[in-house]
């Protein structure tokens, strides 16, 4: 989806043939990036492209967003054409002759000196887009009364009274609604568990692609060995209890099941980070309702109850023994933006700490950390993520006053090549000499203290053990 357009219509007040360039400059970029990623046992093409309803263009903001689908529908009646035709029309260089009644391919008309033709894509979808939203923004009710039964739309009298983006809001939401768009797109273009999970398994799955998880994967097979994949926690109406949500790629998923449950560290055969438990109740989320249910079979979304406690963000449930865990979902970005909350009311402070709890095992990239001085710090991948997530701590988890420091980014340093010269330090009595010289530590080393393999918790021989026999220190 091609989001913030009601930035370009209201902010930079462009026109609709500069507004379609700028479309069809993302959609390239975007291209170029799946072109170079895409191999050719991933299903159907993925390439993005209007015309076969692939993209939405939109505002989330407000709610609304728009497929070329949504519009040939309207269109396709008054052409008398069928759908798919009409969306080809509504993209590239079609133009519409309205004196002549007739398509061109370029934007000359008939007669001279009239005015060029506009593409159809704007003078279609762009041009009653662009009034529509400005005429709503300046409160100019006598144009938005006149477009409005053209499109189907009735206000009640209560909503008559709204101004500016509440009543641009509320009028988009009743024509071009963004929950629609979604999905009407996923329902059209996303391929089914059946036929996803067919190519999908062998990238998912770590272990060898012919055990009998992967098996059953592939097959989505629900009375296969149960594989499911946690990834997210969602908050419960119960202090601290999480919902696990996730999805079940293969097997059923019941309440009081003997799970399996495999966090992103476990390597099959080992005891770390694995738990063996019952899985206390099994519910489906349907919007703002969950409802509960027996058993969950493969293909759908699940949220299950008695796991938060074995799991922190992200993980694997399984049931046969030799399953291997499915990809830990890996984030180009790393959490820098760091902002330091404190509660405005010292009262308050556990409710933060608590909150804190929550939106970090909630959101997969956020981390909250306290420092030794005692500061709570929220560190994020950006300003927007920081400041979306102070407004779910404040709303939705602490549910307390916060103070927010401004955001900072750490500045760190490294060691990159082993250094020049000796240096040389005294002791604050100036009687003993310290030399020194600093050089970087070998990936193997820094891999394991990443691991916790080897660090301060350790026994101080052990440590002095292994650096000294295996990193020759």
């Amino acid at each position: 989806m091609i989001n913030k357009i009601d930035r370009a219509i209201l902010e930079l007040k462009v026109d609709g043939e500069a507004m379609y360039q700028n479309y069809l400059r993302v959609i390239e970029n975007v291209n170029v990036i799946i072109a170079t990623y895409e191999s050719d046992d991933m299903g159907e093409g993925l390439q993005i492209d209007p015309q076969i309803g692939t993209c939405a263009m939109g505002s989330a903001l407000f709610g609304w967003a728009f497929t070329l689908t949504k519009f040939a529908q309207i269109y396709c009646k008054k052409f008398g054409i069928d759908r798919s035709k009409m969306m080809e029309k509504l993209w590239g260089d079609n133009y519409f002759d309205t004196k002549g009644k007739k398509w061109k391919n370029h934007n000359k008309p008939d007669t001279e000196g009239d005015e060029d033709l506009k593409r159809a894509f704007v003078s279609f979808i762009m041009a009653p887009v662009i009034r529509l939203c400005r005429a709503a923004m300046a409160n100019e009710m006598d144009k938005v009364e006149k477009m409005l039964p053209n499109l189907g739309i009735t206000l009640k009298n209560d909503e008559k009274n709204l101004q500016g983006k509440h009543l641009m809001k509320n009028i988009f939401q009743k024509w071009i609604n963004a929950a629609e768009a979604l999905l009407e797109m996923i329902i059209l273009k996303l391929p089914s568990p059946v036929k996803a999970q067919k190519y999908r398994a062998a990238y998912l799955y770590e272990g060898p692609p012919d055990d009998a998880s992967c098996t059953a994967m592939k097959n989505c097979d629900k009375d296969g060995a149960l594989m499911i994949f946690i990834s997210k926690m969602i908050p419960t109406n119960d202090k601290g209890r999480f919902y696990a949500f996730g999805r079940v790629f293969s097997g059923t998923v019941s309440t009081g099941q003997k799970v399996r449950i495999m966090g992103p560290n476990y390597l099959p055969g080992s005891k770390n980070d694995l738990n063996i438990k019952n899985v206390q109740r099994t519910v489906i989320m349907m919007g703002g309702k969950t409802e509960a249910v027996p058993d969950i079979p493969c293909g759908n979304t699940c949220a299950l109850i008695g796991i938060d406690a074995y799991l922190m963000k992200q993980g694997t449930i399984a049931s046969a023994e030799d399953a291997h865990c499915i990809k830990v979902m890996k984030y180009s970005v790393s959490p820098v933006v760091r902002v330091a909350v404190d509660v405005k009311n010292a009262a308050d402070l556990p409710k933060l700490v608590e909150g804190l709890k929550k939106l970090s095992k909630s959101d997969p990239l956020v981390q909250c950390i306290t420092e030794a001085s005692g500061e709570h710090i929220i560190a994020g991948c950006g300003e927007l993520h920081v400041e979306i997530c102070l407004k779910d701590l404040v709303e939705e988890y602490a549910k307390c006053e916060i103070r927010k420091g401004d955001p900072v980014v750490t500045y760190k340093e490294t060691v990159t090549q082993e250094s020049e010269k000796m240096q040389l330090s005294k002791s604050p009595n100036k009687h003993n000499r310290l030399f020194m010289k600093a050089q970087n530590l070998m990936e193997e080393l820094s891999i394991e203290i990443e691991a916790e393999r080897i660090g301060p918790k350790q026994d101080i021989k052990e440590r002095k053990k292994s650096l000294v026999d295996l990193y020759e220190w």
